[in-house]
């Protein structure tokens, strides 16, 4: 039997053949600019535009290198213009409005089409604008519309210059799940209405938010109470810069969210705290930071102490996050927790626990805070990465950090040397006191350490430049010494810590001898107090693992 082969005509139009509302589904998936593009393909083509259920404007494909900014930002905005004038004249319906913009355009059309695409019945807005031509912050005030939507499910608003947020009447968003504001002013009684009416709210991402009463409460000596209490929430990101932390003054903030699993609170230390519940949470990120208003220098002392208020307010959030498994401390908590030792809950639940340590932060708060973790298995060092060329730090948790000195690029095991280090239980460090074992250490149960951006201390450009010319033996024995000064650390951790399984270095250099040194050099150590334990050395083209002998 023969079979004869139809013959297959490549010329044949096939997606033309597919129902209007498949092809609307298709074009949903491009870019808007390049869905009106295929309406030059056939007749037919030309108003399913406006029927596309997804609109997606990003005016970096629409730039034109030949013209200038303004003449590219009128012809990007007119083209928004259009498309939503089209979707008005059919009547058409709208799931999402996307709009990313680098380049400058008009606040007052974006806000304008907010409201347009709302009368369209739009589910996720995401809108990220940049600042103006002038540079000015203005905070435009959004819409009254927005607070009010049947349909909105997701809403991401970030306008590089600031968006303000006043509310007249009730505000009712029974849809809305995600909520993320990035830099934004709002008075505190606007804020808390606006939580109010998010009863199925899942995500809440509020960043560099500015209290626009908090001046007027200071003068009246009043504290303005702001409350985030949603049943729905798992997702919660309060995060503040630093050039915000003034508008911080007179606030009480109160968190009552039982079923919240994941928290990042990047601010001062707030007025008050008045209730503080994270009964379900996993995991926490706090970066929390003191004012220099905050602290005090008594007479003939040495030393600075955080005021008895503070040292309240501190420990009632960290009782309200003790049920926490896995967190991270910043630099500026550490810091914090310096003043509090005697204050510090249990964490009873907490298994993973990440530092962020630098040459200028002591370590007097980690001595008490570990003897208040009786789970704790791992344990992470972690340090700021500079940019030299940027003068900026890549940040671990969220994008606000920015690096404010930029000398140099810090890794490896880094803090402040404080005569808290000659203290028996006052650092981490090997001192050299008559003690022989740190008992936060010796205690402890950790049995993972690992070490992010092991190396030396690398200084900026122009300094490494100098000293190659000059081949300065001096500057190579400093950077030696910083080495050993971690392998040292790494020893005091191995020798006294009883319960290590497992040390893992992540070795940031290009060079496999420096790998192979660092292993033998810290096999080097007398004794171990965890025989069983694993040194792994881990770099981009390396990775070594080892055990010690058996010194029983």
């Amino acid at each position: 039997m023969g079979s004869k082969k139809k013959g297959f005509d490549v010329s044949r139009d096939i997606i033309s053949g597919l129902p209007d509302a498949m092809i609307c589904h298709i074009l949903s998936f491009l870019p808007t600019k390049e869905a009106a593009s295929t309406t030059v393909l056939a007749k037919r083509w030309k108003p399913l535009l406006a029927f596309v259920p997804n609109l997606d404007f990003d005016d970096s494909i629409y730039l034109h290198p030949r013209e200038s900014s303004k003449n590219n930002s009128r012809s990007f905005m007119a083209f928004v213009d259009s498309v939503l004038a089209l979707k008005a004249k059919e009547n058409a319906p709208l799931n999402r409005f996307r709009l990313e913009c680098k380049d400058v355009v008009n606040e007052y059309r974006v806000l304008n089409w907010i409201s347009k695409v709302l009368k369209r019945g739009v589910s996720v807005l995401d809108l990220c604008i940049p600042s103006s031509w002038d540079g000015m912050d203005s905070f435009y005030t959004l819409p009254q519309d927005i607070f009010v939507s049947k349909t909105l499910v997701r809403l991401k608003i970030r306008f590089e210059d600031g968006v303000g947020i006043d509310v007249e009447g009730d505000v009712s968003l029974p849809k809305l799940k995600i909520l993320h504001l990035d830099y934004f002013k709002i008075d505190t009684s606007t804020f808390n209405k606006l939580l109010s009416g998010c009863h199925v709210l899942e995500e809440l991402v509020l960043v560099d938010l500015i209290w626009d009463d908090s001046r007027v409460s200071l003068m009246s000596r009043e504290l303005c109470s702001v409350t985030v209490s949603i049943p729905t929430l798992r997702i919660l990101k309060f995060c503040r810069s630093k050039r915000f932390d003034e508008d911080n003054d007179s606030v009480s903030l109160s968190f009552d969210n039982t079923n919240l699993v994941y928290l990042e609170y990047f601010d001062t230390i707030a007025d008050r705290y008045q209730q503080v519940s994270f009964h379900s949470l996993v995991e926490a990120s706090l970066g929390l930071r003191m004012t220099s208003d905050l602290i005090y220098r008594p007479m003939y002392s040495t030393d600075t102490f955080l005021e008895s208020k503070e040292k309240i307010n501190v420990t009632n959030l960290l009782t309200g996050i003790c049920k926490v498994k896995i967190l991270y401390l910043s630099d500026d908590t550490l810091e914090v927790l310096g003043y509090c030792r005697d204050t510090i809950p249990v964490f009873d639940n907490l298994i993973e626990l990440t530092i962020k340590t630098a040459p200028d932060v002591g370590w007097k708060s980690l001595p008490a805070l570990l003897k208040k973790c009786p789970s704790l298995e791992t344990l992470v060092f972690e340090v700021p990465y500079i940019n030299n060329s940027l003068n900026q730090q890549v940040p671990c948790v969220s994008s606000h950090t920015v690096f404010e000195t930029g000398f140099f690029m810090f890794q490896g095991l880094h803090h402040k040397v404080t005569k808290r280090c000659d203290d028996e239980d006052g650092c981490l460090c090997k001192f050299s006191s008559g003690w022989e074992a740190r008992s936060c250490l010796s205690s402890s149960p950790v049995k993972v350490i690992k070490i992010l951006k092991f190396g030396d201390i690398y200084y900026d450009d122009d300094d490494q430049d100098e000293n190659d010319d000059n081949e300065d033996d001096e500057s190579y024995d400093e950077n030696g010494a910083d080495i050993e000064e971690q392998i040292e650390q790494v020893r005091q951790f191995l020798a006294t810590m009883p319960n290590l399984e497992q040390v893992i270095l992540y070795y940031d250099t290009p060079y496999d001898e420096d790998v192979m040194e660092v292993s033998k050099q810290l096999h080097e150590v007398h004794r171990v107090a965890s025989a069983k334990c694993i040194v792994q050395i881990i770099s981009d083209n390396l990775s070594l693992s080892s055990t010690f002998p058996d010194s029983s």
